[in-house]
C-alpha cells in the first residue's frame, strides 16, 4: 500500500516561480542571479526515529501512525524523497554580529518542498543537518544530536507557549558520527549525527532580500518581494510601491509582537543575525538560545557573544529594530523614499513599547496598563528582581498566589515568594524591605482594579508559564538520548505541550535550576557549534 507521504500534494511554488542556480553540483560557491540551488540530502547509514510531533504531522494530514513507519524515518533522515518533493537550499546573506557577512544561505538545511493540505494551507518542510549544499562554506552541512534535541524541543515548546515560531515535525538520529569542536577550543569530538524536520509557512528571512540588494540585482530583489507578498501577504493586494511599504510595515509589527513574546517568557535567541530573522515574525534557527533562570537582562547564552553581549536578553528589542533597519535598506531600491521607511521603523518602536507595557500588565494580572502608575511599578519590579538572584518563571507564578483580599503579614508575603530565590543569603534586610515595599504597592494597585484573587490568578497563570525548556532540562534529555534513551525527550515534549497547566505528575520539571547546572556545559552558555 502506498504510504500517505507519497499522496501529499507538493506545490513547490518557490522553485517553480523563482530563478534557481544553473550549477547543480554541491560544492560551496557564490551563487548569483538565483534564489536557491538544488541540493540532495546526503544518505545516512542507520536512521532511527527519536521523536515526532503528531500535531505538526496533522498540519499536512498525516496521522501519528503514518509517522511511526520506516518510510517516514527514511524520508526525514534524508535517505529518500517522497513523491513530489524537490530538494533545494535557499540563497541569502546577512549581517552577523552587526557586520555584513555576504552570502550565507542554507549551509545545513535542505528544503523538501511545500505541502498544500486539505484546508489549502501551504507548509514548507526543511531538513536541518541533512548534508552538504553550495552554501556550506567549508562545513559539512551536518548536525549533531545535541543541537537537534534542543531545536526539536524548543520549536514545539515555543508554539505551545503562544510564541510565533517555526515548528518541528521529527527528530531522527543518523547512525553516523559527526566531528564538532563544541567550545571552539581545539578539542573536537565525534558526536552522534541527527536531522530535524522543520516546518513553517515560509523560511524567507531578512537576509533573503539583503543578498540581492548587496549585489545590486534589483530585478531579482523585486521578483522575490513580489513572490513573498503574493504567497504570504495576499491580503495586501497585488505588489506595487504602496504595497511594498504596507508589507514592510507589517513585518515591523510582526517582529515587535515576536520580541514582546520573547521578553514575556524569558527566551534569549542568542544569535539575532539578520539571516536568522523571519519575514513572518517567527522564531527561527534555534542555535545557542537559552532561557532566563534567574532574571538578568545582561545574560546571553552565546559564548561567541560573551564579550559584547550584543544579543543579551535586555537588548533584543533594540537589535530587532537594527535588523529591520537593514531590511529597510535592502528594499529601498524598490521604493526610493526614505521617510515612509523611517515611519515604519518608528512604528516598530511604538508597537514594541505599547506591546511590552500591555504584556507586563498581563504578567502582573492588571486589567489594563495605566502609564502614570504602572510604568514605575514595572521598572521598580525589574530592579528588584536583580537585587537577589530570582528565578523569573517561578517568581511570576508565585506572585499570582499573593493575597490581595486579606491583610497578609510581611512573613506571609515573603513565604509565598521564597521558592523563587537561588541564594537566600542575598535577601539582606535592605532587599527584604524593598521587596515588601513593592509588594504592598502591588497589592494596592490590584485592589484599584477590584479584581478577585481567583480571577487575577487565572489571568496571570495564562501568560506566566510554569514549564519552560530550562537549559538544564534540555541537557538532561540530551545526555540520556546520547546513551540511546529517548524517554526524556518524549516526556519533555509532552510536558511542554501544556506549559501553563499545573501537571502535578511533572512537578520536578518546574523546579529552578539546580546548583550543579550553574556552570555545566549546555546549561549555562552554548556555542554556535552543532
Amino acid at each position: 500500500m502506498q504510504h500517505k507521504l507519497n499522496r501529499l500534494h507538493f506545490a513547490n511554488h518557490f522553485v517553480q516561480e523563482l530563478p534557481g542556480d544553473t550549477d547543480t553540483s554541491p560544492y560551496p560557491r557564490q551563487v548569483k542571479g538565483a534564489c536557491y540551488s538544488f541540493a540532495a540530502p546526503t544518505p545516512v547509514r542507520a536512521p532511527r526515529l527519536v521523536a515526532c510531533a503528531s500535531e505538526v504531522a496533522a498540519l499536512f494530514d498525516l496521522s501519528d501512525a503514518d509517522c511511526h513507519t520506516d518510510f517516514f524515518t527514511q524520508v526525514f533522515a534524508g535517505n529518500q524523497l517522497a513523491t513530489g518533493m524537490q530538494a533545494y537550499a535557499m540563497c541569502y546573506g546577512g549581517h552577523q554580529f552587526g557586520h555584513w557577512a555576504g552570502q550565507l544561505g542554507d549551509g545545513r538545511a535542505i528544503n523538501l518542498g511545500e505541502v498544500v493540505n486539505a484546508k489549502g494551507e501551504c507548509w514548507a518542510l526543511q531538513l536541518k543537518g541533512a548534508g552538504l549544499t553550495p552554501y556550506s562554506r567549508g562545513a559539512d552541512g551536518l548536525a549533531v544530536l545535541r543541537s537537534s534535541v534542543r531545536e526539536f524541543l524548543c520549536s514545539e515548546a515555543m508554539y505551545h507557549l503562544g510564541v510565533p515560531t517555526t515548528r518541528a515535525l521529527s527528530l531522527v538520529t543518523t547512525g553516523e558520527q559527526v566531528v564538532r569542536d563544541m567550545f571552539y577550543d581545539g578539542n573536537p569530538q565525534a558526536e552522534l549525527g541527527a536531522v530535524v524536520c522543520r516546518v513553517a509557512p515560509s523560511f524567507i528571512r531578512f537576509g533573503s532580500f539583503e543578498i540581492h540588494a548587496a549585489r545590486q540585482d534589483v530585478a531579482l530583489l523585486r521578483q522575490l518581494l513580489d513572490y513573498t507578498i503574493r504567497h504570504d501577504f495576499k491580503h495586501l493586494g497585488e505588489p506595487n510601491t504602496e504595497v511594498y511599504l504596507a508589507w514592510f510595515n507589517e513585518v515591523c509589527e510582526k517582529t515587535a509582537e515576536l520580541i514582546v513574546h520573547w521578553q514575556r517568557v524569558g527566551f534569549v535567541h542568542g544569535v539575532m543575525n539578520t539571516d536568522n530573522m523571519s519575514i513572518l515574525g517567527l522564531t527561527i534557527d534555534y542555535g545557542p538560545y537559552g532561557w532566563l533562570d534567574n532574571y538578568d537582562p545582561d545574560w546571553t547564552p552565546n559564548t561567541t557573544d560573551r564579550a559584547e553581549r550584543r544579543y543579551r536578553y535586555g537588548n533584543q528589542a533594540q537589535i530587532a529594530g537594527w535588523n529591520l533597519n537593514q531590511l529597510a535598506n535592502a528594499i529601498y531600491p524598490l521604493i526610493e523614499q526614505v521617510e515612509p521607511l523611517q515611519a515604519a521603523l518608528r512604528h516598530y518602536s511604538t508597537c514594541f513599547i505599547n506591546g511590552y507595557h500591555d504584556m507586563m500588565a498581563e504578567k502582573l494580572g492588571l486589567q489594563v496598563f495605566e502609564p502614570e502608575t504602572d510604568k514605575v511599578l514595572i521598572e521598580d519590579l525589574l530592579k528588584l528582581l536583580s537585587l537577589a538572584e530570582t528565578d523569573m518563571s517561578i517568581f511570576y507564578r508565585r506572585l499570582a498566589d499573593i493575597s490581595t483580599e486579606s491583610e497578609p503579614s510581611d512573613q506571609q508575603l515573603l513565604a509565598v515568594l521564597n521558592e523563587a530565590y537561588y541564594q537566600p543569603a542575598q535577601l539582606t534586610d535592605a532587599v527584604i524591605a524593598q521587596t515588601l515595599t513593592w509588594l504592598r504597592r502591588y497589592i494596592a494597585r490590584v485592589q484599584q482594579d477590584k479584581t478577585t484573587d481567583l480571577d487575577r490568578k487565572q489571568r496571570m497563570d495564562a501568560v506566566n508559564p510554569k514549564y519552560v525548556l530550562r537549559n538544564y532540562l534540555a541537557q538532561l534529555a540530551i545526555d540520556k538520548a546520547e546513551q540511546g534513551d529517548n524517554s526524556m525527550v518524549n516526556e519533555l515534549l509532552e510536558v511542554l505541550r501544556h506549559p501553563y497547566d499545573e501537571q502535578a505528575q511533572y512537578q520536578q520539571w518546574a523546579q529552578k535550576r539546580p546548583d550543579w547546572a550553574r556552570t555545566k556545559a549546555g546549561c549555562s552558555m552554548l556555542s554556535c557549534s552543532s
